[in-house]
């Protein structure tokens, strides 16, 4: 049974879908069966691998309409990675998702029933703490949290906890922290180093060693609808998430 893991900050621009997209990917590349669930109305994972925003079915239709995962699914270029992707009709989900009986629930219900046919399950939130981002907490075994290296580095951080610890008592009781990962660093600067302290301090040990640099590599791939490693794997940013899925493995696959 595959693991489900969300990459969640409400706060936006912390590296959240490029860590989802290459994560994911990576962990194809090495054999790892894995399933890209893209859960932003942004769509940015579904450009980001280059699959068209206008589809059939999409993340939208599985959580309104009762579609499941397996007819919502593209396969991407990528040996072993698939896509559930989405648009912006995702956005007004939330609203549609109000008066429904057992809202919380209907993410985790479709993943359940295709959670045999993977072993990684990735979720790319939104930039919230809606009902689209609960489904996903809800949905999971863990929660990997994106922390940038800059100003209010850890603002919004403490309400997402919030949120974690809600739905581990009221929704699901097995989610925990898969780990901070601190992103666009750089290694130059004393606020980047000031911001990694403060960060372990935070998280003490659920924090990832692997540090995301700032790298125009990562930040221009998405355009080409390719992942880091097709893009440029060599570069900085390719190698670190190399490593940080090397390292997310050794931690999982004990």
């Amino acid at each position: 049974m595959g693991k489900v893991v969300s990459i969640a900050n409400q706060k936006g621009g912390v590296g959240k879908t490029t860590t989802a997209i290459n994560l994911s990917s990576i962990l194809a590349k090495k054999g790892k069966k894995t399933l890209l669930i893209d859960a932003d109305p942004q769509g940015n994972a579904t450009s980001g691998l280059g699959v068209s925003k206008d589809c059939q079915f999409s993340t939208y239709d599985i959580l309104i309409n009762d579609v499941e995962i397996v007819n919502a699914i593209q396969q991407c270029d990528i040996k072993n990675l698939d896509l559930c992707p989405t648009n912006l009709s995702l956005a007004g989900a939330e609203v549609e998702l109000v008066n429904s009986m057992g809202r919380e629930y209907r993410l985790k219900e479709k993943i359940d029933n295709a959670r045999d046919n993977y072993d990684y399950i990735i979720i790319d939130c939104p930039p919230s703490l809606g009902l689209i981002t609960l489904n996903a907490l809800t949905a999971s075994d863990s929660v990997l949290i994106p922390v940038q290296c800059e100003y209010f580095a850890l603002e919004g951080v403490g309400e997402l906890l919030k949120t974690v610890d809600l739905v581990r008592k009221y929704y699901n009781k097995h989610l925990t922290v898969e780990g901070a990962l601190l992103t666009m660093y750089d290694p130059r600067t004393k606020l980047s180093n000031q911001v990694v302290e403060q960060v372990q301090k935070f998280f003490e040990n659920r924090v990832f060693e692997t540090l995301i640099p700032r790298n125009v590599r990562l930040s221009e791939a998405p355009s080409y609808g390719e992942p880091i490693s097709s893009y440029d794997p060599f570069s900085k940013g390719g190698r670190a998430y190399d490593k940080l899925v090397k390292e997310f493995l050794k931690k999982n696959e004990k």
